[in-house]
């Protein structure tokens, strides 16, 4: 018979890990206002407000590093930026809240639903930002993986906020086009792209510091955040099919630049069919 030893659960999810989990709680209770916003704004909210807890608890007990400073502090960056980009579109962005409500996304949602959404994004916030944790909790020393990581997640948001900004301008120019420029010349969800790359970063950071099993709570965390963003990507090409799938230049620019994966030949996903 199967049984869940006891120190598994302390040494993958301690005392610490759950106070994480209810500060990850707090970020992303908006969504009780907005089903949607459990997996966009109160994504980047949560992210913010743990980076905003490990400083301060680095800080409180004097046991703050460097590396998981600076960490702490790209995740404040990260997460406020994200989710403050994403509000302000929600809120301004009339087109991108029709886009939304035709697809029922700001349906809401029954109470019951919602809790488990709640129960579901606060975990997985909490994994994602683990490999944090796991360096707190192990008082782990700088390594250079900590540092190799960090520079991977500069890396992203940088990549991010210029996919972003690059995306805003060209839709001011001809808001009917689709944006091939900059960052999209290389791949098509360059910001989905990135959003990967500051997780694979996070998961870098942690080597040297996550220790044993407690690599299957980073690990699975990096599946299922590359799972979502594979998803918004295949999506986003629906999307993108429905309005300029008859445009021949969206059709060559489509057929010759990957969707999802820079330099690589995946141009479409398994849901996008063109005659």
């Amino acid at each position: 018979m199967f049984t869940l030893d006891p120190s598994f659960i302390g040494k993958v999810w301690p005392p610490f890990m759950w106070t994480v989990t209810i500060v990850a709680a707090i970020g992303c209770c908006m969504g009780f206002k907005e089903f949607v916003w459990f997996m966009s704004v109160g994504y980047g909210f949560a992210v913010m407000c743990i980076g905003i807890f490990h400083l301060i608890f680095g800080l409180i007990n004097h046991s703050l590093t460097i590396a998981t400073g600076i960490i702490s502090v790209l995740f404040i960056i990260y997460g406020y930026r994200l989710g403050g980009y994403i509000l302000k579109r929600e809120l301004t962005n009339k087109t991108y809240r029709k886009t939304l409500e035709s697809t029922g996304s700001t349906k809401a949602m029954p109470i019951p639903v919602s809790i488990m959404m709640w129960a579901y994004s606060m975990w997985m916030y909490t994994a994602q930002t683990s490999a944090l944790s796991y360096r707190v909790i192990n008082q782990a020393k700088d390594n250079v993986f900590a540092y190799l990581g960090i520079a991977i997640m500069i890396l992203a948001i940088i990549g991010e906020s210029t996919a972003d900004h690059q995306k805003s301008a060209a839709k001011k120019i001809n808001p009917k086009r689709f944006c091939d420029t900059g960052l999209y010349k290389y791949v098509r969800c360059p910001n989905y792209f990135s959003e990967i790359l500051f997780w694979v970063g996070v998961t870098v950071s942690g080597i040297g510091a996550v220790q044993g099993k407690q690599w299957i709570m980073v690990l699975v965390a990096l599946v299922l955040i590359t799972f979502v963003m594979y998803n918004s990507a295949q999506r986003l090409e629906l999307r993108q099919e429905k309005n300029y799938g008859l445009d021949p230049e969206y059709q060559k620019y489509s057929d010759t630049t990957p969707l999802l994966f820079p330099f690589t030949k995946q141009y479409h996903s398994m849901k996008v069919y063109r005659d």
